[in-house]
């Protein structure tokens, strides 16, 4: 039976990858700082992977391991997960591990804002080792938790007109959090996804802008009324956002650098490999509604 250890497995992604996981009968670790905390399917392991020391133990008799762990809350994100990133790789290769599947950003390769950039660096990193890497990059994922759709659904219901700066007209691809999944369970453990890079979205194309009011149509049955500037740096728009939300200044930052960077999919190889249709834009919010709505009638 395959080993499959989860970094992340209590996060937004983790924590619904992981019944996946099992499900398809694979041997799932959660490796999680707090193991006594963890109220999981999975096996419970210590681990941290700002901690070197700890992974040695945590990767013991893995065959996979998925990595999903970003540091975006911190204003030295750069460093740190490119030094997590590293000893990470290095732990893998000396426990035997054949194959590291890893969450990362969609961009070209021209110009990266300092998050994707990082994004980038920790794909390289991961498999400087020899650890064979399969990297699914993707932009804004879509999902009852996630911070990118946090900030969408409380712009949307706290606001009923806003200025956004020019760069809400950049288009993206956003995904959702189901697509997201069942992407990453179709390359783990599949030989033929073995160190490729595949990049992963939704059917839409769309502008911020576009994302905002179709939001808001699905929530509040009209669009929003939107100006937007020609100057808003991303320090006072990260400050407006968490004025208006919930999510802290630096996190809004780190993201909004990302936000004046086109990311769109422009290789769909991962449809070869992993068959199927992904959600409308439109879809994804809705689920993410009934998502949040059951998590409020759970609370």
């Amino acid at each position: 039976m395959t080993t499959v250890l989860l970094t992340g497995a209590t996060g937004f992604v983790g924590r619904r990858l992981e019944p996946v996981l099992i499900e398809r009968g694979l041997k799932v670790r959660a490796m999680t700082r707090s193991p006594e905390d963890y109220d999981g399917e999975a096996e419970p392991v210590a681990g941290d992977v700002f901690d070197a020391d700890t992974l040695g133990p945590a990767l013991e008799g893995v065959d996979v391991a998925v990595y999903l762990v970003h540091s975006l809350g911190d204003r030295d994100f750069e460093r740190r997960d490119a030094e997590a990133a590293k000893a990470f790789g290095r732990a893998a290769a000396q426990a035997g591990v054949r194959q590291i599947v890893y969450l990362g950003g969609l961009g070209g390769d021209g110009e990266l804002s300092p998050h994707l950039r990082s994004r980038r660096e920790v794909e390289s990193l991961l498999g400087e080792a020899g650890v064979p890497v399969t990297v699914l990059r993707a932009a804004v994922i879509v999902g009852a938790g996630g911070i990118s759709w946090e900030i969408t659904r409380q712009l949307v219901e706290n606001l009923p007109a806003m200025i956004v700066p020019k760069w809400a007209k950049t288009r993206t691809q956003p995904i959702a959090i189901t697509d997201v999944v069942r992407y990453l369970d179709g390359v783990i453990d599949n030989p033929e996804a073995i160190g490729r890079v595949f990049e992963i979205g939704g059917t839409d194309q769309l502008t911020y802008l576009d994302m905002i009011q179709q939001a808001a149509e699905v929530m509040r049955g009209n669009r929003r009324a939107i100006a937007t500037v020609p100057v808003l740096t991303p320090s006072l728009s990260s400050h407006w956002i968490s004025f208006v939300t919930d999510v802290d200044t630096t996190t809004a930052a780190n993201l909004i650098e990302s936000m004046s960077t086109e990311v769109i999919v422009t290789d769909q190889s991962i449809r070869d490999l992993v068959p199927g249709e992904p959600l409308t834009y439109q879809e994804a919010v809705r689920r993410a509604l009934e998502e949040d709505e059951t998590n409020q009638r759970w609370a």
